[in-house]
């Protein structure tokens, strides 16, 4: 049974949203004001599970959550795709017209960039959490001022929205995973979904050769992100995305991986959502 958990923000966010779409109602949740935070939740046992945004299709990864998960090696258990729709909403009897700044997550605002640049007199600034901003607006009745957030967070905090779906690419979906200390109980043919993490001899070839065997092992590559080793200039971890119809067909590649591949990881083995 699930103690609590960690989500990114407080109630009425994407991640809030996600937390009881995955887990229910019942489970207690755990508001943390960044990633690390919630991240230290779960390594100090205060929680069981942290939900966290990886990717998004406007913007692109979360590329600090990957390493999150493979410094503190955690472990992703599941998935879930949440369709975002950002409202932009104030206190109530306001226009568009009457509000000059807007406060929100950066990529909540880096989704929403067209629509801003019809609107030049708003001030756009950067804060922490979308449905925070939300909540401060109410508690602190600011006038003129706008977050960018989900219509729960409006629902929550009494707010009115002044424009819907305001994000520029109608079609906003973000990728959310579920992180654990550990796995979730034996390794069965039920799972169809892998992320792994994995480092190359920087020379000609080793990741053609890599990409390869994954193929030859009829995995689907869904996603490949690199992350540059800081201690170690211009060489480069690779983080990837695989499905298969077998889990003998993972087992297979994953054997052959470990031995072409460095420092190689398996970052979880789970269903694939979609």
């Amino acid at each position: 049974m699930t103690k609590a958990v960690a989500i990114q923000g407080v109630q009425g966010s994407f991640h809030h949203i996600v937390a009881r779409q995955y887990f229910g109602d019942v489970v207690p949740l755990l508001e943390c004001l960044s990633f690390d935070d919630a991240i230290n939740s779960l390594l100090n046992k205060e929680t069981d599970a942290v939900v966290m945004a990886l990717e998004n299709s406007i913007a692109g990864s979360i590329i600090p959550n990957y390493a999150l998960i493979d410094t503190h090696d955690l472990h992703i258990v599941g998935e879930q795709y949440l369709d975002i729709q950002h409202h932009l909403m104030a206190l109530s009897g306001q226009s568009i017209k009457d509000i000059q700044e807007v406060y929100s997550h950066p990529m909540a605002l880096l989704q929403c960039k067209a629509f801003f640049k019809k609107h030049p007199h708003i001030k756009l600034i950067e804060d922490k959490d979308t449905a925070e901003v939300a909540q401060r607006i109410q508690k602190q009745q600011l006038k003129g001022v706008a977050a960018i957030a989900s219509q729960l967070a409006a629902h929550l905090f009494e707010l009115e929205i002044v424009a819907k779906s305001i994000q520029t690419i109608h079609h906003n979906e973000t990728r959310f995973v579920i992180v654990k200390r550990d796995h979730e109980g034996s390794i069965t043919e039920g799972f169809n979904k892998a992320s792994l993490k994995f480092e190359l001899e920087h020379k000609r070839g080793s990741l053609a050769a890599i990409l390869n065997v994954m193929s030859d092992c009829q995995l689907n590559l869904t996603k490949i992100q690199s992350l540059p080793k800081i201690e170690t200039p211009w060489k480069y971890a690779f983080f990837v995305d695989v499905t298969f119809d077998t889990y003998s067909n993972f087992k297979k590649a994953r054997t052959l991986l470990q031995i072409m591949a460095e420092d190689f990881k398996v970052l979880g083995q789970y269903k694939h959502a979609k």
